[in-house]
């Protein structure tokens, strides 16, 4: 059987999850999951297409993932508790997990960025937004995103870049 995967044959999925208004800024943010393609269970691997404009995500960081990005095209900024750095193409990045500083990557150029995402895929992972109420609780029960109180949020629903 073939092991080849042609990444422009894998869907999209463009938008996201975050409720209002948090999602602004990642409407336009497009994935496609390389690592699902190949059947990898204990990590993932993600085609991150970011236009310009647009961000990874919120800033955030995860209790027991760790993750790792390389920029294959373009030019992003990565935004850290430490500050903003330029990372351009075949620069990279990795965040330990546990570590509470948050991070995402904002594509501010006038073209778009392709960035290669990796990252662990561990039970009773949790993630905390460093700049917003919302946190992502163990597994993502009771609710996908909850704010720091652990009061659900109620609207989340996939939102794309056309969307109201």
């Amino acid at each position: 059987m073939p092991k080849r995967i042609d990444p422009s044959l894998l869907p999209e999925t463009v938008g996201t999850l975050y409720p209002p208004p948090f999602d602004k800024p990642c409407r336009a943010r497009g994935r496609r999951k390389l690592g699902d393609a190949a059947g990898l269970t204990q990590y993932g691997v993600n085609l991150l297409r970011l236009p310009p404009g647009v961000w990874s995500s919120q800033r955030h960081w995860h209790t027991s993932q760790d993750e790792f990005v390389y920029v294959l095209s373009g030019e992003v900024i990565l935004v850290t508790d430490g500050g903003e750095e330029v990372l351009k193409t075949g620069d990279c990045a990795g965040f330990k997990a546990g570590e509470d500083n948050g991070h995402h990557l904002q594509n501010r150029s006038d073209a778009e960025a392709l960035v290669l995402e990796i990252g662990t895929r561990n039970a009773g992972d949790s993630s905390a937004y460093s700049d917003i109420d919302m946190m992502v609780p163990p597994d993502g029960k009771p609710a996908l995103y909850v704010h720091k109180d652990g009061t659900p949020y109620a609207d989340i629903k996939r939102r794309g870049p056309d969307e109201p």
